[in-house]
């Protein structure tokens, strides 16, 4: 994509010689389309948001479910693993971001964006909204596969679309953790290797796959604090019914906080980054 497609013209500048919103969006727009082309010519890499759900989905549900709901009541489980599996879908996408971000480093590709009078922040904004958009898809054949084995809906359609729209918006804030440890580290690498190390504990010492009650005391009171819990336990609960009020803002506070820190500290590094 030529720089004169996504440069702002004089009138979209401010007067303090910034980029006005309308000019914001504009590069925004223009950036998520060729985002999008480029995952339209590479199309492998889709490969893990459709792959990924049907994989989890079978394997905890024919792994865990007969241990947790008894053999041959697998049927049951999937009312508890699939709410949790959402929150696992935006992380494991936030991931992809990070080692995304750093190999465009790598092939000289943000050099060239930073060239252009264009915001710092509009590259990756434009990069999550992409990333969004394979969630959303990973989380609707989730869904599907949840469906498919027996996923039951116990409250109403749009406490279905709050519980989608919740993974999202959290899923969202996670990618900013990843972009920055993608602008920080030095190769894809080592973005993934660091992301193991996040993800692991995180997914595991949660209430994603197994009630907590009998956890270890030390880690059951991990999982409480684990954020992967509250989203996990608020997806739960809008889809299955039960008191959502308490997860739904406390994992909303963790988008809010997430969000905050990480995404000017990402901004930041993207502007001042040298390789």
């Amino acid at each position: 994509m030529s720089a004169a497609t996504i440069s702002a013209p004089p009138a979209g500048r401010s007067a303090e010689g910034r980029i006005g919103l309308r000019a914001n969006l504009r590069h925004i727009g223009a950036l998520v389309r060729r985002n999008a082309l480029q995952i339209k010519q590479d199309p492998e890499s889709m490969f893990d948001a459709l792959l990924m759900p049907v994989i989890f989905t079978l394997l905890f549900v024919y792994v865990f479910g007969g241990a947790i709901s008894g053999k041959g009541n697998q049927h049951e489980y999937v009312n508890y693993v699939v709410p949790g599996l959402m929150a696992m879908m935006g992380m494991n996408i936030a991931q992809a971001v990070g080692s995304g971000i750093n190999d465009d480093f790598k092939k000289g590709v943000m050099d060239r964006f930073r060239t252009m009078p264009i915001a710092r922040s509009s590259v990756l904004i434009a990069k999550i909204v992409v990333e969004i958009g394979r969630m959303l898809l990973a989380t609707s054949i989730l869904l599907g596969m949840g469906f498919a084995l027996g996923l039951t809906i116990h409250t109403s359609v749009l406490h279905l679309l709050a519980a989608v729209l919740l993974a999202l918006v959290f899923g969202a804030s996670l990618m900013w953790i990843f972009i920055l440890l993608g602008l920080t580290m030095k190769t894809a690498q080592a973005v993934q290797g660091i992301g193991m190390l996040v993800l692991m504990p995180l997914q595991f010492g949660s209430s994603i796959f197994a009630p907590t009650s009998t956890m270890p005391g030390w880690l059951e009171a991990f999982t409480k604090a684990n954020p992967l819990s509250n989203l996990a336990d608020a997806s739960r609960a809008l889809i299955n019914g039960g008191a959502v009020a308490h997860s739904v803002w406390i994992t909303l506070a963790w988008t809010v906080g997430i969000t905050a820190v990480t995404a000017p500290l990402a901004v930041a590094k993207f502007r001042n980054k040298s390789a």
